[in-house]
């Protein structure tokens, strides 16, 4: 497999397999200076891993990061940085009856006809443990964005769980204050129910996921090829069972009118002010200063228990239950991933916004 980097100037390449020894990443591009420690990336990695409550996985990971180089003396060296995320509890006699058959809706089927070899404990690199070293990833992104940008906040939250949507006005302060990272406290006891149901059935659901990033600077990102939505909307489409991506209005946009759709704009005390944000703070590939607005819609868990219909390697047809430890929607896990996709995209859209054009915007208004 050859193409396992992600990013410009900032980059990571994720390595490692669900039930190998360890998986980890390594971040190149990082700059030098930058305050980083392993419990600063623990954070955000603790956040993700499984077992943290009753609706994710109950497979027991600690998910403990190591910095096996790149970092002297606390600060990074503007070499790269091994990161380091050893397997703990992998029980992969759970995965022995596919050895020879496919299990519907996984990778299986396509890595077998790319490769002519697959690693079926667990998925090997199609599995949602990969996103443990992306995250890893992420936080020493963050780490430098709040260097070079103070202000700059990300934020990741569920607006949709199978049918349901958000009840009521969001509150996000809600947001850390239940397993689901929804913005709004009776959203999630009622998700809470019928999560509990979904699960106890052996079944699952799918999730919609929003991230925002408040505080970014205007002028990030470069018309057609390097535009910052569509390495956005990359970054969120490479993670684990995202099947669809939106950036600010979206598919929704197609809905409105010229008149409904513009986003106006009006001079404040500051600069310039817009009077709404269906673009999603982005427009012809560039960040307008606006929040950043994106969307992925993540499909139901593969693994259920209720016998599907495939096929064995040696062409036949047979019904398969997936056993083993899965979660019942896997986009609860998968708020922190975006959030980590956002913070690596958008630093390496501002260091390569200062390695064009320097600090600052070229364009003065008013």
């Amino acid at each position: 497999m050859s193409i396992n980097t992600f990013g410009h100037l900032f980059r990571f390449t994720t390595w490692g397999e669900s039930h190998g020894p360890a998986l980890g990443a390594t971040v190149d591009g990082c700059p030098p200076g930058i305050e980083i420690n392993e419990e600063m990336l623990q954070v955000w990695l603790d956040k993700r891993k499984p077992g943290t409550s009753k609706f994710t996985t109950q497979r027991r990971e600690l998910d403990q990061v190591e910095i096996l180089s790149g970092v002297f003396e606390g600060k990074t060296t503007g070499t790269p940085i091994q990161l380091m995320i050893r397997n703990t509890d992998q029980r992969s006699k759970d995965y022995g009856e596919i050895a020879q058959a496919f299990r519907p809706g996984h990778a299986d089927i396509t890595y077998f006809q790319k490769y002519g070899i697959r690693d079926y404990r667990g998925g090997g690199r199609s599995s949602a443990r990969e996103t443990a070293a992306r995250v890893a990833a992420g936080g020493i992104a963050r780490a430098v964005l709040a260097e070079l940008v103070p202000d700059l906040e990300i934020k990741g939250y569920m607006t949709q769980i199978g049918p349901h949507g958000i009840e009521g006005p969001r509150d996000m302060a809600e947001i850390d204050n239940n397993p689901f990272w929804v913005p709004s406290a009776a959203t999630a006891d009622n998700w809470a129910d019928y999560l509990g149901e979904i699960r106890k059935n052996g079944s699952s659901v799918g999730a919609v996921i929003e991230v925002v990033a408040k505080g970014l600077p205007a002028g990030l990102g470069a018309p057609i090829y390097a535009k910052l939505d569509t390495d956005l909307a990359a970054a969120m489409m490479s993670i684990n069972a995202v099947k669809g991506v939106e950036i600010g209005e979206g598919m929704n946009s197609a809905c409105l009118t010229g008149e409904e759709n513009a986003d106006e704009i009006r001079m404040g005390p500051n600069g310039p002010e817009f009077g709404s944000n269906h673009a999603g703070g982005i427009l012809g590939g560039i960040s307008t200063g606006q929040d950043v607005v994106v969307r992925f819609a993540v499909k139901p868990t593969s693994s259920i228990l209720t016998p599907r219909k495939t096929v064995t390697k040696a062409g036949e047809d047979t019904d398969l239950i997936t056993k083993g430890r899965h979660d019942p929607c896997v986009g609860i896990r998968a708020v922190p991933v975006g959030e980590a996709m956002m913070a690596c995209v958008l630093l390496d859209h501002l260091l390569l916004h200062r390695g064009q054009v320097g600090e600052g915007l070229r364009g003065h208004i008013g």
